[in-house]
Protein backbone atom coordinates (compact mmCIF):
# COMPACT_ATOMS: atom_id res chain seq x y z
CA UNK A 1 0.00 0.00 0.00
CA UNK A 2 0.98 3.49 -0.74
CA UNK A 3 2.09 5.46 2.62
CA UNK A 4 1.12 8.90 0.31
CA UNK A 5 -1.11 9.07 -2.65
CA UNK A 6 -1.53 12.69 -4.61
CA UNK A 7 -4.01 13.03 -7.23
CA UNK A 8 -4.21 15.62 -9.44
CA UNK A 9 -3.07 18.23 -7.03
CA UNK A 10 -3.16 22.62 -7.80
CA UNK A 11 -1.88 24.42 -5.21
CA UNK A 12 -3.08 28.61 -5.95
CA UNK A 13 -1.72 31.94 -4.18
CA UNK A 14 -4.47 34.47 -5.26
CA UNK A 15 -4.34 34.07 -9.40
CA UNK A 16 -0.81 32.62 -9.00
CA UNK A 17 -0.69 28.70 -9.78
CA UNK A 18 2.15 27.11 -8.02
CA UNK A 19 1.39 23.13 -8.36
CA UNK A 20 -0.93 22.00 -11.04
CA UNK A 21 -2.36 18.49 -11.56
CA UNK A 22 0.44 17.01 -9.61
CA UNK A 23 -0.12 13.11 -9.04
CA UNK A 24 2.49 10.65 -7.40
CA UNK A 25 2.63 7.65 -5.11
CA UNK A 26 5.30 6.79 -2.69
CA UNK A 27 5.94 3.08 -0.79
CA UNK A 28 6.42 2.65 2.41
CA UNK A 29 10.67 2.78 3.15
CA UNK A 30 10.89 4.50 -0.24
CA UNK A 31 13.18 7.74 -0.29
CA UNK A 32 12.07 9.77 -2.79
CA UNK A 33 13.61 13.77 -3.63
CA UNK A 34 11.84 16.70 -5.09
CA UNK A 35 13.97 18.91 -6.95
CA UNK A 36 13.72 21.70 -9.63
CA UNK A 37 15.27 24.99 -9.95
CA UNK A 38 13.80 27.53 -7.90
CA UNK A 39 9.72 28.19 -7.94
CA UNK A 40 8.97 25.03 -9.52
CA UNK A 41 6.47 24.48 -6.66
CA UNK A 42 8.78 21.86 -4.67
CA UNK A 43 8.33 23.21 -1.20
CA UNK A 44 4.50 24.43 -2.24
CA UNK A 45 3.79 20.65 -2.16
CA UNK A 46 5.21 19.61 0.49
CA UNK A 47 3.57 21.61 2.78
CA UNK A 48 0.25 20.50 1.31
CA UNK A 49 0.67 17.35 2.17
CA UNK A 50 1.57 18.38 5.93
CA UNK A 51 -1.60 20.74 5.41
CA UNK A 52 0.32 23.74 5.84
CA UNK A 53 -0.75 24.90 2.83
CA UNK A 54 -4.38 24.88 1.28
CA UNK A 55 -5.10 22.72 -1.94
CA UNK A 56 -7.46 24.51 -4.73
CA UNK A 57 -8.06 20.86 -6.10
CA UNK A 58 -6.89 17.62 -5.74
CA UNK A 59 -6.82 14.63 -2.80
CA UNK A 60 -3.84 13.82 -0.72
CA UNK A 61 -3.81 10.31 0.99
CA UNK A 62 -1.45 9.02 4.20
CA UNK A 63 -1.22 5.42 4.62
CA UNK A 64 -4.56 4.80 2.78
CA UNK A 65 -6.71 7.56 5.11
CA UNK A 66 -7.98 11.29 3.01
CA UNK A 67 -5.72 13.79 4.67
CA UNK A 68 -6.80 16.45 2.65
CA UNK A 69 -7.84 19.78 3.81
CA UNK A 70 -6.97 18.25 7.39
CA UNK A 71 -4.95 20.58 10.30
CA UNK A 72 -1.43 19.64 10.09
CA UNK A 73 -1.54 18.30 13.88
CA UNK A 74 -3.83 15.90 12.95
CA UNK A 75 -1.64 14.92 9.78
CA UNK A 76 1.06 14.76 12.01
CA UNK A 77 -0.71 12.34 14.70
CA UNK A 78 -1.33 10.04 11.66
CA UNK A 79 2.79 9.42 11.25
CA UNK A 80 3.94 12.30 9.17
CA UNK A 81 6.42 14.95 10.48
CA UNK A 82 7.72 17.79 8.67
CA UNK A 83 11.56 19.69 8.93
CA UNK A 84 10.43 22.82 7.42
CA UNK A 85 13.32 25.18 5.54
CA UNK A 86 15.25 27.33 7.35
CA UNK A 87 14.98 24.66 10.68
CA UNK A 88 13.25 26.80 13.09
CA UNK A 89 15.10 25.96 16.07
CA UNK A 90 13.31 27.47 19.60
CA UNK A 91 16.81 28.91 20.26
CA UNK A 92 16.05 30.27 23.82
CA UNK A 93 14.96 26.59 24.82
CA UNK A 94 18.16 23.92 25.39
CA UNK A 95 18.62 21.48 22.84
CA UNK A 96 16.80 18.34 25.17
CA UNK A 97 13.80 21.16 25.49
CA UNK A 98 13.87 21.20 21.82
CA UNK A 99 13.41 17.85 21.47
CA UNK A 100 10.74 16.91 24.31
CA UNK A 101 8.42 19.73 21.99
CA UNK A 102 8.42 16.38 19.19
CA UNK A 103 6.55 14.52 22.18
CA UNK A 104 4.20 17.17 22.84
CA UNK A 105 1.15 15.82 20.48
CA UNK A 106 1.99 12.13 22.61
CA UNK A 107 1.36 13.45 26.02
CA UNK A 108 -2.53 12.10 26.32
CA UNK A 109 -0.83 8.36 25.72
CA UNK A 110 -0.57 5.79 28.26
CA UNK A 111 3.01 5.39 29.39
CA UNK A 112 3.94 7.99 26.99
CA UNK A 113 6.84 9.16 29.51
CA UNK A 114 8.52 6.48 29.50
CA UNK A 115 8.27 5.78 25.78
CA UNK A 116 9.28 9.53 25.45
CA UNK A 117 12.90 9.06 27.75
CA UNK A 118 13.64 6.13 25.48
CA UNK A 119 12.94 8.02 22.11
CA UNK A 120 15.49 10.69 23.62
CA UNK A 121 18.50 7.89 24.06
CA UNK A 122 17.98 6.96 20.56
CA UNK A 123 18.02 10.19 19.67
CA UNK A 124 21.14 10.64 21.52
CA UNK A 125 22.62 7.56 20.21
CA UNK A 126 22.34 8.68 16.94
CA UNK A 127 23.66 12.35 17.21
CA UNK A 128 25.83 11.84 20.10
CA UNK A 129 26.79 15.71 19.87
CA UNK A 130 23.19 16.68 20.83
CA UNK A 131 23.63 14.48 23.97
CA UNK A 132 27.23 16.31 24.92
CA UNK A 133 25.46 19.90 24.29
CA UNK A 134 21.85 18.75 26.11
CA UNK A 135 21.87 21.45 28.58
CA UNK A 136 22.98 24.19 26.23
CA UNK A 137 20.79 26.90 24.21
CA UNK A 138 20.02 26.03 20.83
CA UNK A 139 20.55 29.08 19.36
CA UNK A 140 24.06 28.37 19.93
CA UNK A 141 24.14 25.41 17.84
CA UNK A 142 25.90 25.36 14.58
CA UNK A 143 23.80 25.23 11.21
CA UNK A 144 24.63 21.48 10.94
CA UNK A 145 23.87 20.76 14.70
CA UNK A 146 20.84 22.48 14.23
CA UNK A 147 19.40 20.32 11.38
CA UNK A 148 20.36 17.51 13.46
CA UNK A 149 18.38 18.63 16.10
CA UNK A 150 15.50 19.37 14.34
CA UNK A 151 16.06 15.86 12.53
CA UNK A 152 15.90 14.50 16.12
CA UNK A 153 12.73 16.34 17.22
CA UNK A 154 11.14 15.48 14.36
CA UNK A 155 12.06 11.26 15.73
CA UNK A 156 10.50 12.17 18.73
CA UNK A 157 7.18 12.05 17.52
CA UNK A 158 7.68 8.17 16.15
CA UNK A 159 7.05 9.01 12.60
CA UNK A 160 6.38 6.63 9.86
CA UNK A 161 7.62 9.31 7.61
CA UNK A 162 9.91 11.95 8.00
CA UNK A 163 9.56 15.31 5.25
CA UNK A 164 12.76 17.60 5.35
CA UNK A 165 12.46 20.90 3.31
CA UNK A 166 16.29 21.55 2.01
CA UNK A 167 17.97 19.84 4.53
CA UNK A 168 21.68 21.27 3.25
CA UNK A 169 20.52 24.75 2.49
CA UNK A 170 23.40 27.58 4.44
CA UNK A 171 25.81 24.44 5.10
CA UNK A 172 29.08 23.13 3.91
CA UNK A 173 29.30 20.15 1.54
CA UNK A 174 31.08 18.34 4.55
CA UNK A 175 28.62 18.91 7.15
CA UNK A 176 25.90 18.19 4.34
CA UNK A 177 27.62 14.84 3.96
CA UNK A 178 27.15 14.01 7.68
CA UNK A 179 23.46 14.84 8.37
CA UNK A 180 23.01 13.10 4.59
CA UNK A 181 24.49 10.02 6.70
CA UNK A 182 22.23 9.76 9.46
CA UNK A 183 19.71 10.10 7.64
CA UNK A 184 19.82 7.43 5.14
CA UNK A 185 21.34 5.08 8.20
CA UNK A 186 18.02 6.20 9.99
CA UNK A 187 16.37 5.52 6.97
CA UNK A 188 17.99 1.61 7.13
CA UNK A 189 17.61 0.93 11.05
CA UNK A 190 13.81 2.04 11.24
CA UNK A 191 12.51 1.33 7.82
CA UNK A 192 11.77 5.32 7.59
CA UNK A 193 10.34 6.80 4.92
CA UNK A 194 11.99 10.03 3.50
CA UNK A 195 10.83 12.76 1.35
CA UNK A 196 13.49 15.42 0.70
CA UNK A 197 13.32 18.56 -1.08
CA UNK A 198 16.72 19.74 -2.73
CA UNK A 199 16.93 22.38 -5.44
CA UNK A 200 19.67 20.84 -6.61
CA UNK A 201 19.31 16.90 -8.19
CA UNK A 202 22.80 16.36 -7.62
CA UNK A 203 22.29 15.17 -3.78
CA UNK A 204 20.06 12.84 -5.30
CA UNK A 205 22.37 11.25 -7.60
CA UNK A 206 24.98 10.77 -4.40
CA UNK A 207 22.22 9.14 -2.39
CA UNK A 208 20.23 7.31 -4.85
CA UNK A 209 16.38 6.16 -4.68
CA UNK A 210 14.11 8.25 -6.08
CA UNK A 211 13.87 11.75 -7.84
CA UNK A 212 10.73 13.44 -9.09
CA UNK A 213 11.72 16.90 -11.35
CA UNK A 214 9.26 19.77 -10.85
CA UNK A 215 9.73 22.41 -13.55
CA UNK A 216 6.80 25.67 -13.35
CA UNK A 217 4.53 23.91 -10.71
CA UNK A 218 3.91 20.52 -12.73
CA UNK A 219 6.36 16.89 -12.86
CA UNK A 220 8.60 16.98 -15.66
CA UNK A 221 10.54 13.81 -14.62
CA UNK A 222 10.00 10.71 -12.40
CA UNK A 223 12.13 7.82 -12.16
CA UNK A 224 15.55 6.30 -10.56
CA UNK A 225 17.62 9.18 -9.18
CA UNK A 226 20.69 7.75 -10.48
CA UNK A 227 19.51 7.04 -13.74
CA UNK A 228 17.89 10.00 -14.34
CA UNK A 229 21.06 11.84 -12.89
CA UNK A 230 23.30 10.82 -15.35
CA UNK A 231 21.22 11.53 -18.50
CA UNK A 232 20.68 14.71 -20.63
CA UNK A 233 16.80 14.66 -19.97
CA UNK A 234 17.30 15.67 -16.58
CA UNK A 235 19.29 19.02 -17.98
CA UNK A 236 16.95 19.41 -20.69
CA UNK A 237 14.17 19.29 -17.79
CA UNK A 238 15.72 21.31 -15.13
CA UNK A 239 16.88 24.41 -17.10
CA UNK A 240 13.89 24.08 -19.76
CA UNK A 241 15.82 23.60 -22.44
CA UNK A 242 14.40 20.74 -25.99
CA UNK A 243 16.89 17.64 -26.00
CA UNK A 244 18.63 17.51 -29.61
Amino acid sequence: MSIIAVSDLAIRYGRLTAVRDVSFAMQEGEILFITGPNGAGKSSLMRAIAGVTPTAAGRIEFAGQDITGMAPEDIARLGFSMVPEGREVFGSLTIEENLMVGTGMRARESGWRGRAATELEAVYDIFPILKERRNGQAGLLSGGQQQMLVIGRALMTNPRLIAIDEPSLGLAPNITDQVYERLIALQAQRNLTLLIVEQSFARALMVGGRMILMRGGEIVLDGDARVLGNSEAVQAAYFGYEEH
